[in-house]
């Protein structure tokens, strides 16, 4: 009984490696590209998170801006009207003068005595208040934001 046993040529080992590395190359194109295809998923994601935040900061500054175009027009009207009650603080302050010196000189002319009130200091200067400090009563609408 003579069992023939197959001589290894020199050949078929190397040819046996090469299909080996062959068979790792392979495994590792395919696991490179899969790592790609996650890496190109993850950046896609992350790029659509980021537009999504930046649509949301554009929105917010959107609004920011409104209020800030709000509060100016408010402020605007305030101090428009701030400075007309100033003029006409100013005008009804020189009326009370022009009335003070009639009634000066109708005093003197008619020989009455006739009380003229000084002209108060916070008429001339506003920014003084005559009385106790006293609350100011505003309503919640005054001030729209």
């Amino acid at each position: 009984m003579s069992t023939k046993q197959q001589p290894t040529s020199p050949g078929s080992d190397v040819d046996q490696r090469y299909a080996v590395y062959d068979e790792r190359k392979r495994k590792r194109m395919i696991s490179n590209r899969e790592s790609a295809r996650r890496s190109r998923m993850r950046k896609q994601q992350r790029l659509g998170e980021m537009i999504g935040q930046a649509s949301q900061l554009e929105n917010e500054n959107n609004l920011l801006s409104q209020k800030i175009n709000d509060s100016t027009q408010l402020y605007l009207g305030v101090a428009s009207e701030n400075n007309v009650l100033r003029a006409q603080l100013a005008e009804l302050t020189d009326r009370l003068r022009s009335l003070n010196s009639v009634l000066e000189i109708v005093s003197e002319v008619s020989g009455l005595v006739v009380d003229i009130p000084d002209i108060p200091d916070t008429l001339l200067e506003p920014w003084q208040l005559p009385y106790p400090i006293q609350p100011i009563t505003a309503s919640a609408d005054m001030f729209q934001y």
